[in-house]
C-alpha cells in the first residue's frame, strides 16, 4: 500500500501519515485527563485506580463451561491451579433461555455452547470444593440472570458462606440482546422490571455483586465498529441507571456495582481509544446527567475478552498473535479483568491445551513485558489523544440521536441500532472480500493444505445424563410445596413485589430454573421481534 494512500480505522477514522503536536493545537490536558492528569481522577480517562496494575495486575478471569457441571468443575479447578485468578461461566443454550435440560426445545443444545444449570442440584456440582468467599466469579446469563444469582447464593448459604462476601457479576444485559444476540425471553419492559429488582435485592442482601455487566462485547461479534459498540452500549447502560432511578432507587445506592464487559478487536490503537473514551463519556454522564455524588458511581470499570469473531479456523495457530494483541490492547487501555480466547475457538469449545495457553498469553503480557509497570503509558501520544477524542465525538453523535429516539428501548424498538450494525457488518465483509481488508492466510497469504486441528470433544451422552437428573429431580422433591412457591412467584409478578424473594423460596424447593421461567412467560408474554 503506497504510504501516501489513505488508512482508516474500522470505524472509518481517517488515520494520517503522522501525527505532530499540532494535531493537540488547543487540547486541554486538564479537561481531557483530569486535574492532576493522573489515573483515578476525574473524568478517569487514564485508568479507575491511582496505581492502575502496579499493586496488582488485572484479574484473569477465563471464560470456560461446557456439558455438565462437573466438567465445568474441573475445568475451573485446573484453571486455577494454573494461576487463573477469576471464574467466568458459560451456560447452554437450554439454560440462557429458561428450557429445562429435558425440554424438547432443548434437543441437541444441552451442555453445547456452557454448561447446563437447571437447579440447585447442579449448581451445588458446579461449585463444588470452590472457595466462594474469596473467588470471584462471573456468569454470562441474561434473560435468566436473576436464577443463576439466586441459585448460586443458595448454594453459598449451603456452604456456610454469607451473601456479603460474595463477589462476582451477572451479565444480565438483555438490551443488547435485542440488540446483537438474541437470548432474549420476555419483552423489554418486564426485563428492565428484573434487572431493577436484582439491583435493589443485591443492594440489600449481597452488596459486593456487580449486579450487571452492561455488554458491548456481543454488540461487536455482531459486526458493529468500535465506535458503534461504545455508544450503543453506553445507551444502554443510560438506560438501566434511568430505569433503577424511575423505580425509586437512589443512583448513588447502586451505581458503584455497575460494570461494563468489552470487545478486544485487532486495530490495536483505535481499540485503546476506544477504552479510554468510554471511560471518560461514562463519567460525564454519571455527573452531568444523573448528578451522582459518590466518585465510585462515575467509575467505568470493565472486563475485555479478545475478539471471538477475529479468531479464523484457517491456521489456527495464528489466533495466538491475534489474541495477544488484543490482549495488550485491553491491557494499556486499562481494563479491570480479562479473558484470553483459545486459539481453537473457530473451531469448537477450546481444548485443555489451548485454554492453557491463553491464560499464559495474560500471565506473559502481565509479568514479562513491562507494561503494568506505568499507568497509562500511551498518554499524551499525539495520536492516541487525536485519536480518543475522534472514538468520543462520534460515539456522543450517536447517543444523542438515540437521546432523540426517546432512548435506547425506543430505538431498538424501532430497530434502529440492529439495522446500524448490520450495515456495519456488510461493509467489513465487503472489505474481506474485496481484499481491502487483509486477513492473514485468509484472503492473503494462504497455503494450499490445512493442517489437521485436534477439536475439542462433546459427549452425546450428556444431554441423556442431565434430562434424566432434572426428571429424578421432579421425582423426589416436594412438589406440592413446589407448586404453591411457583404460585407466589406468579402472584409477585401480577404485582409490583420485588420478584427474586419468591423466586429465591421457590428455587430453594428445588424448583427448576425452566418451571420458574415458564412462570413468568405466562405472566409476562415473550418477545416477538417485528421483523
Amino acid at each position: 500500500m503506497p504510504p501516501t494512500e489513505e488508512r482508516r480505522t474500522d470505524s472509518g477514522i481517517e488515520v494520517k501519515p503522522l501525527y505532530t503536536p499540532d494535531d493537540l493545537d488547543g487540547w486541554d490536558p486538564d479537561a481531557k485527563l483530569g486535574q492532576p492528569a493522573a489515573p483515578g481522577r476525574f473524568p478517569y480517562t487514564r485508568g479507575v485506580y491511582p496505581s492502575m496494575y502496579r499493586g496488582r495486575p488485572w484479574t484473569m478471569r477465563q471464560y470456560s463451561g461446557f456439558g455438565t457441571a462437573e466438567t465445568t468443575n474441573a475445568r475451573w479447578k485446573m484453571l486455577l491451579a494454573n494461576g487463573s485468578t477469576g471464574l467466568s461461566c458459560a451456560f447452554d443454550l437450554p439454560t440462557q433461555m429458561g428450557y429445562d435440560s429435558d425440554h424438547p426445545r432443548a434437543e441437541g443444545e444441552v451442555g453445547k455452547v456452557g454448561v447446563a444449570i437447571d437447579s440447585i442440584e447442579d449448581m451445588k456440582l458446579l461449585l463444588d470444593g470452590l472457595p466462594l468467599d474469596t473467588v470471584s466469579t462471573s456468569m454470562t446469563i441474561n434473560a435468566t440472570a436473576a436464577i443463576l444469582l439466586l441459585l448460586y447464593e443458595l448454594v453459598a448459604e449451603e456452604q456456610g458462606v454469607p451473601a456479603d462476601k460474595l463477589g462476582g457479576t451477572i451479565q444480565n444485559d438483555i438490551l443488547k440482546e435485542y440488540v446483537a444476540r438474541g437470548t432474549y425471553i420476555y419483552p423489554p419492559r418486564p426485563s428492565m422490571r428484573l434487572i431493577t429488582d436484582i439491583f435493589a435485592y443485591c443492594r440489600k442482601h449481597i452488596p459486593q455483586w456487580n449486579t450487571i455487566s452492561i455488554s458491548g462485547y456481543h454488540i461487536r461479534e455482531a459486526g458493529s465498529t468500535a465506535v458503534q459498540e461504545i455508544a450503543f452500549t453506553l445507551s444502554n447502560g443510560i438506560a438501566y441507571v434511568q430505569a433503577a432511578v424511575d423505580a425509586g432507587l437512589d443512583v448513588d445506592e447502586f451505581a458503584p456495582r455497575l460494570s461494563f464487559f468489552w470487545n478486544g478487536h485487532n486495530n490495536f490503537f483505535e481499540e485503546v481509544a476506544k477504552f479510554r473514551a468510554a471511560r471518560r463519556m461514562w463519567a460525564r454522564i454519571m455527573t452531568e446527567r444523573f448528578n451522582a455524588k459518590d466518585e465510585k458511581s462515575k467509575l467505568l470499570r470493565f472486563h475485555t475478552q479478545t475478539g471471538g469473531s477475529t479468531l479464523t479456523a484457517q491456521e489456527p495457530e495464528n489466533n495466538l498473535m491475534r489474541v495477544t494483541m488484543q490482549a495488550l490492547a485491553a491491557v494499556l487501555g486499562g481494563t479491570q479483568s480479562l479473558h484470553t480466547n483459545g486459539f481453537d475457538e473457530a473451531l469448537g469449545l477450546p481444548t485443555e491445551r489451548a485454554a492453557r495457553l491463553a491464560l499464559r498469553t495474560q500471565q506473559v503480557v502481565a509479568y514479562e513485558s513491562g507494561v503494568v509497570d506505568t499507568a497509562d503509558p500511551l498518554a499524551g501520544s499525539y495520536f492516541v489523544e487525536s485519536l480518543t477524542d475522534a472514538v468520543e465525538e462520534l460515539a456522543w453523535a450517536y447517543i444523542d440521536k438515540i437521546d432523540g429516539m426517546g432512548g435506547s428501548v425506543s430505538a431498538i424498538e424501532q430497530g434502529y441500532m440492529q439495522d446500524e450494525i448490520e450495515e456495519a457488518a456488510y461493509q467489513y465483509a465487503r472489505a474481506i472480500d474485496s481484499g481491502d481488508k487483509v486477513i492473514v492466510a485468509v484472503n492473503k497469504f494462504t497455503t494450499e493444505q490445512a493442517e489437521p486441528a485436534e477439536v475439542f470433544p462433546i459427549d452425546p451422552a450428556l444431554q441423556r445424563q442431565q434430562a434424566d437428573r432434572v426428571r429424578a429431580l421432579r421425582e423426589s422433591r416436594d412438589n406440592d410445596g413446589v407448586r404453591a412457591a411457583l404460585d407466589d412467584v406468579g402472584a409477585a409478578a401480577r404485582g409490583s413485589q420485588n420478584l427474586l424473594y419468591p423466586m429465591k423460596e421457590a428455587l430453594r424447593r428445588r424448583a427448576t430454573l425452566g418451571e420458574v421461567s415458564d412462570v413468568l412467560r405466562a405472566e409476562f408474554g415473550t418477545f416477538q421481534p417485528s421483523r
